[in-house]
C-alpha cells in the first residue's frame, strides 16, 4: 500500500537545468488524485524551494535542510526546526580547520545565509548578489538559528572529506553529505537527519513506515531509504545510497521517480 511519497529533490527528480521532467510532475499530479499524500525532503534551505511552486505546484509541506526544518510552503512559515548553538559551530569549525586547514564555511539560518569569503569560487554567484562573505566570527551570533552548518574544501572528494571529518565532529553535530563532485559537508543538530523528521511527519497522518514509499541519490538521503517501507535508490545515485535503499528506481536520465510511481498506481511490479 502507498499512503506517502517522500522524494528527495537535487538529482532525484531535478536536474542540472533546474528541470523537473513532464513525466515526473504527472505522477506527482496522479499520486494527488489517487488520494496519495506527497512531501519532499531536501537537504535545500526554505529558500530554494521555487521549483516545486513552479514546476510541481506544491503548496504543502516541505522537510528541509536535511530534516532540520518542517516548512509549509503555503504560509511560507516553519512548522518546527532543530538548531545549532553558535558554540558548537564554532567548536566544529575549530576541530575541521585542524584537520583541514584551507577549509571554508557557511551556515544556513532561519533567516538567511552567511558564508566566509572564498566559500563559492564564482564570485559572480547569484548567492553574493544577495550576500556578503564575510568571516564567521564577525556574523554569527548567539541569537542566529543554524539549521545548517557547511564546510568546504578544494582538495579531496567528498567522501574522503566526510571519512575525516565525520568522527572528529561526531558529538557537536550530524555530519553528511549530498554533493556528487564538490567536497562539501552539511551538518546538523545530533540526530536529526532526513528520516528522523520523516518518521515524525508521516506519524502525523496516522501513516506508517510501511505505507511509505521514498526516493533517494545521495548520502544526506541513507536513513531515510531505510527507514521507508518501500526505499527506493535512483541507479544513477551514490553506491552507498543504493546499497542503503535496497531497492532501485530506474536512472534519473529515464525518470526512474516517475516509472516507479505509475507502476505502483496501477498495481504493476516494479
Amino acid at each position: 500500500m502507498m499512503r506517502l511519497v517522500a522524494s528527495d529533490i537535487d538529482g532525484t527528480i531535478l536536474g542540472h537545468d533546474g528541470k523537473i521532467s513532464d513525466r515526473t510532475i504527472k505522477a506527482f499530479q496522479a499520486c494527488r488524485d489517487a488520494g496519495v499524500e506527497l512531501v519532499f525532503v531536501t537537504g535545500r534551505p526554505p529558500r530554494w524551494l521555487y521549483p516545486l511552486q513552479e514546476q510541481l505546484g506544491h503548496s504543502g509541506i516541505v522537510i528541509c535542510s536535511n530534516g532540520a526544518v518542517v516548512w509549509d510552503l503555503e504560509t511560507g512559515k516553519a512548522l518546527s526546526s532543530s538548531v545549532l548553538d553558535a558554540e558548537s559551530v564554532f567548536e566544529a569549525r575549530r576541530i575541521i580547520k585542524s584537520i583541514r586547514p584551507d577549509a571554508l564555511f557557511a551556515v544556513e539560518t532561519l533567516t538567511g545565509f552567511q558564508l566566509e569569503p572564498g566559500f563559492i569560487e564564482n564570485e559572480t554567484s547569484e548567492l553574493l548578489a544577495e550576500f556578503t562573505p564575510k568571516p564567521l566570527a564577525e556574523t554569527l551570533t548567539a541569537d542566529d538559528a543554524v539549521v545548517k552548518f557547511l564546510a568546504i574544501t578544494r582538495k579531496g572528494t567528498p567522501d574522503e572529506f566526510l571519512a575525516e571529518v565525520q568522527p572528529a565532529v561526531a558529538h557537536l553535530v550530524s555530519t553528511t553529505h549530498s554533493a556528487p563532485r564538490t567536497a562539501m559537508l552539511e551538518m546538523s543538530v545530533p540526530g536529526i537527519n532526513k528520516a528522523v523528521t520523516l518518521a515524525k511527519y508521516a506519524e502525523s497522518l496516522g501513516i506508517e513506515a510501511a505505507d511509505v514509499v521514498a526516493f533517494g541519490d545521495m548520502p544526506n538521503d541513507i536513513e531515510m531509504l531505510r527507514w521507508a517501507g518501500h526505499g527506493y535508490a535512483m541507479a544513477s545515485g551514490h553506491p552507498e545510497a543504493i546499497l542503503a535503499a535496497g531497492q532501485q528506481a530506474p536512472h534519473f536520465d529515464d525518470d526512474g521517480v516517475a516509472q516507479v510511481l505509475e507502476a505502483k498506481l496501477t498495481g504493476q511490479r516494479v
